[in-house]
Order: C-alpha cells, then sequence, then structure tokens
C-alpha cells in the first residue's frame, strides 16, 4: 500500500491542502478546469511523497542521496564553503525533475558536521554553473572511521526552498531523510570511495542505489 499511496513529507500538507480547496472552489465554476485542478492536486500529493527506503546499511558503500538523473562525474576540489577546496574528491550529480521523489537522504551512517546554507539565484539545475550560483544547502558528514562526505542541495529554475530535516552533531543512519528541494532541483554529492559505480545517464533511487564502494 506504501508504494501506490505513500506517506507525504510535512512540508507537503500546506500545498495539498491548498491545492485541494482551491479545486473544490473552481468546481463550482467549471467542470474542465476542475478537472485539470485534481490533476494538479495528484501531481502534488506525488511531488512530496516520501516513501520508505530501504539502504545496504554497510558503509563500505555510498548510496544515492537523491532520486533522479546522474548528470556528472567528475574529479574536483571541494566546496570552498565549507574550506575543502584544497581535498580533492570524486563528485556525482543528481538532477531531479518535476515527477522525481524529492526527500534527500544520507549516504552513509555518519555525524552532521556542519551545514551551510547559502542565498542565491534560481538557474536550470541541470547547469553545472548552479553549483556556484543558485541557492544551496551543504551538509558535511563525517563517519566514526572519519571519512568525509559532502552532499549539496541545489534549488533548481522553479524551486524556491530548501527544507533541512536534521541538525548539527545528528548522528545518522545510512538512508536517513536529511531534507528536501522543492519543485525541481538537483543534489551534488562529494566523496573519496575507490570504485565508482555511478554512470552518466542512469537514474538512482535515494537511499538504495548504490554510486560507489570502497
Amino acid at each position: 500500500m506504501n508504494n501506490i499511496f505513500p506517506k507525504i513529507h510535512k512540508e507537503g500538507y500546506k500545498f495539498l491542502a491548498i491545492s485541494i480547496i482551491a479545486t473544490f472552489i473552481i468546481w463550482f465554476f467549471s467542470n474542465f478546469f476542475a478537472f485539470l485542478a485534481i490533476l494538479i492536486t495528484i501531481w502534488v500529493y506525488f511531488f512530496f511523497r516520501d516513501p520508505e527506503r530501504f539502504s545496504i546499511e554497510n558503509n563500505k558503500y555510498l548510496v544515492s542521496p537523491a532520486d533522479g538523473l546522474i548528470t556528472q562525474v567528475s574529479e574536483c576540489s571541494g566546496p570552498v564553503e565549507l574550506n575543502l577546496e584544497n581535498k580533492k574528491f570524486t563528485k556525482v550529480s543528481i538532477f531531479m525533475n518535476v515527477f522525481n521523489c524529492h526527500v534527500n537522504r544520507s549516504p552513509l551512517a555518519s555525524t552532521v558536521k556542519e551545514i551551510i546554507y547559502k542565498p542565491g539565484k534560481f538557474l536550470n539545475a541541470s547547469l553545472d554553473k548552479a553549483s556556484e550560483d543558485n541557492e544551496r544547502n551543504y551538509y558535511l558528514l563525517k563517519t566514526k572511521e572519519g571519512e568525509e562526505i559532502v552532499v549539496v542541495q541545489i534549488a533548481g529554475l522553479i524551486a524556491r526552498r530548501i527544507i533541512t530535516d536534521v541538525h548539527k552533531d545528528q548522528s545518522l543512519i545510512q538512508g536517513e531523510r536529511i531534507g528536501m528541494i522543492r519543485f525541481g532541483s538537483r543534489v551534488d554529492v562529494f566523496f573519496n570511495k575507490k570504485n565508482i559505480l555511478a554512470k552518466i545517464g542512469q537514474n538512482v533511487v535515494a537511499g538504495e542505489s548504490l554510486i560507489a564502494e570502497d
């Protein structure tokens, strides 16, 4: 039943309520536009869906922090915002369209060491420039073995708010929810695993798809 009618993220309740009320009001004036409003209401429900996910529970593997399409796999320096510009990482970028689940998850069992929010523009999230210019949220995660992972939520062309569901010094299990981005966006993950499993053009599932391993 959870696969057909999954629960929704708490952020979605107000949008769903607004959509339902608007649909009833429109119904008094036009059946046709009410039908369109019903379709929009269904989309709002599924946009904010928050289904259960089942991670591998093994820190030798890195699981995807987001649902969506892998658009980039590259070697780069770490984010300046976290003072990691002198360290080398592998970066995987995952683009979430408006039909993907937008709840983001922790790639590993770890502790939240830093959360840094940066306001910015709203460029198309699929563009690499969005990593530097768009509204974004940085999570610096650290495992008990000392491995550092960075997850970056990047707002997209339509998105206007990044939601954070965790706090600094919080312990996370692999695949645990860390937040969401409203209405179309992207997530970048920086890591140092040896074997990259992620492929450009691959569709991944947050908390379950394996993108790298030791």
